[in-house]
């Protein structure tokens, strides 16, 4: 039995994009360094920034070497509106809180969901 693979004959893929709404020609970026050299997302990182001092979110005290100091990562993302345009820039500072150990670093853990 003779294949067209065989042959050396291949059908051409066809990629669909199937989409509700078209894809933002705006992309993500992964680090602070893309995010700060454009105006929109420096100013989504002062926003945050601005909004974390107001709320009393952090104070600064110097490391102890019985805990483990946690980083932070900038996350990005592009939020739009239900026809598919861009509504904001939005930029959060998270923690990085899989480094922790439990029962040393942390004594209670908090869960918005119950």
């Amino acid at each position: 039995m003779t294949t067209r693979s065989m042959n050396q004959i291949y059908k051409p893929k066809q990629l669909h994009s199937v989409t509700k709404h078209p894809l933002p020609e705006t992309i993500e970026p992964t680090c602070v360094s893309q995010a700060i050299s454009e105006p929109h997302w420096h100013d989504a990182i002062s926003h945050e920034l601005t909004a974390l001092m107001q709320h009393g979110k952090w104070e600064l005290v110097p490391p102890s070497p019985h805990y483990n100091s946690l980083g932070c990562k900038w996350v990005f993302r592009v939020k739009c509106k239900s026809d598919g345009s861009v509504d904001r820039f939005k930029a959060r500072l998270m923690a990085k809180g899989y480094n922790q150990r439990p029962s040393v670093d942390n004594k209670e853990t908090f869960s918005p969901i119950v």
